[in-house]
């Protein structure tokens, strides 16, 4: 066995939203994922780093405000928002550290800033980083980010 077939066994196995699914912080994430209609994308392209917000993240938001995005009539605004989250390309959180504004999925671009030893993206603390999967890697937050209307 040559070294690459060695690397390679070692390699994630489950995409993004199989590993986001199977670490059991990111349920609520999991079928806004599915109301969006984005698993699909999520799950076949990449690489993609995705700033994924926790359940305790969703449950920060306004009362209601999780529910009327879950709305069909509001899917765009909630592709708008997941999108927000996810960074086309694989950074990893020591690469995320110099970054100041990258531009999401969605379009806008997020800020970036370092806060007593914390690294935040848009509103968010990154609490869990590095999380590997086969097409990205994920960084946990804890609060949902939310783009400017345009």
């Amino acid at each position: 066995m040559s070294n690459h077939d060695s690397n390679t066994a070692r390699a994630p196995s489950k995409n993004i939203v199989e590993t986001a699914a199977a670490n059991g912080s990111f349920d609520i994430l999991g079928k806004a994922l599915e109301a969006a209609e984005l698993t699909h994308t999520l799950k076949e392209s990449g690489p993609y780093t995705f700033f994924a917000p926790t359940d305790a993240a969703f449950k920060k938001l306004p009362e209601g405000t999780l529910e009327n995005w879950l709305k069909p009539e509001n899917k765009a605004e909630l592709i708008s928002v997941l999108k927000y989250h996810v960074l086309p390309g694989r950074v990893s959180f020591v690469e995320v550290e110099k970054l100041t504004a990258p531009k999401m999925m969605q379009g806008q671009a997020v800020p970036i800033t370092k806060d007593d030893g914390k690294l935040r993206i848009g509103g968010a603390t990154i609490t869990g980083r590095d999380i590997a999967s086969s097409n990205g890697i994920i960084h946990a937050i804890d609060a949902v980010n939310v783009p400017t209307k345009q």
